[in-house]
């Protein structure tokens, strides 16, 4: 199938990544259906969207179309049989395998052979979420970053039994409504990102457990140093621009230094026991009243919103 020939998508999950992701093709001039089995969630979604787009407008977004134009290619559904005939199909249910699994068994058999069906799974393997579906070969995985709709990066999965036409007909689609997909050929856990990720966030912690510095120094450290650097210098540029050498002599003596514990932190395992998870219990690694936790929030997409405009020359 063509990627031209895509004209309808349907989101499976009306939560904050679903409608993210509708979002996102509805902006793209797709006729979208989101479905979801319970109706105030399908309400919450599209009033979520709705906000996100006057937002974006207000931070200096310029649409083609106006904001109900797009709001006008979204229809909500709790009816399986009314996503039947999309020729794109993503799922966006939380992270449970035997959901994934069934959701996937299901529109295997509703859906004509040709319709390619994608989860937005972050760290599930597609080969596991696609085992017990008949047609693997049209199931990928196309794994957004929150939020959905500003966030430019998607990994496009490619799973044991991925055919190499639906991988690349999902990479075409995506770049066709200004994403910036990256093909990952091979199916591990966590894929690229959130390997990277959580490298990252399991030394953070460790250091923090280790008593070497608190959590506002670790932070500072990432968003005030290298952090800075990311978004124009990946690590590999890096390692490239300071020479292989100096970068082995570096890994030679430090790696048998940093965390690699195969488990999770007994730190993080006992914040979460004593119900001290962030900002939904108002304590994590930082106190947060409910002001400073939306402080936060407000600050991350401020920051998203100047640099996608930076981005696109708005």
């Amino acid at each position: 199938m063509r990627a031209e020939d895509i004209s309808t998508i349907a989101i499976v999950g009306a939560g904050l990544m679903g409608r993210g992701i509708a979002q996102v093709f509805a902006s793209g001039n797709h006729d979208v259906y989101i479905l979801d089995v319970k109706e105030d969630i399908l309400a919450d979604a599209i009033r979520d969207i709705r906000t996100n787009l006057t937002t974006m407008v207000q931070g200096g977004f310029n649409w083609p179309t106006g904001i109900d134009a797009i709001m006008n290619k979204i229809r909500t559904t709790q009816d399986m049989n009314d996503i039947k005939n999309a020729r794109m199909i993503i799922e966006a249910v939380p992270e449970n395998l035997d959901l994934k699994q069934k959701i996937f068994q299901q529109l295997d058999r509703l859906c004509p052979p040709e319709t390619i069906l994608a989860t937005n799974t972050s760290v599930i393997r597609v080969t596991e979420i696609a085992a017990k579906a008949h047609h693997q070969q049209r199931i990928v995985g196309t794994h957004f970053w929150n939020p959905a709709y500003l966030i430019p990066l998607v990994e496009v999965v490619k799973g044991d039994s991925s055919a190499e036409e639906a991988v690349e007909t999902t990479y075409r689609v995506l770049k066709s409504v200004g994403k910036h997909p990256v093909r990952v050929m091979k199916d591990v856990p966590g894929f690229i990102g959130n390997r990277l990720q959580h490298a990252l966030w399991r030394e953070a912690v460790s250091i923090v457990a280790s008593g070497i510095a608190p959590p506002d120094a670790v932070d500072d450290v990432v968003k005030q140093g290298f952090g800075m650097r990311l978004p124009v210098l990946g690590p590999l540029e890096n390692a490239d621009m300071v020479g292989l050498d100096m970068t082995l002599a570096i890994h030679d003596y430090i790696l048998k230094y940093i965390d690699s514990s195969p488990g999770s932190s007994p730190l993080l395992r006992e914040k979460v026991k004593k119900g001290e998870l962030g900002f939904k219990s108002g304590k994590g690694f930082y106190n947060w009243s409910r002001e400073e936790s939306e402080k936060s929030k407000e600050r991350l997409l401020k920051h998203l919103l100047d640099w996608v405009l930076k981005q696109q020359g708005q």
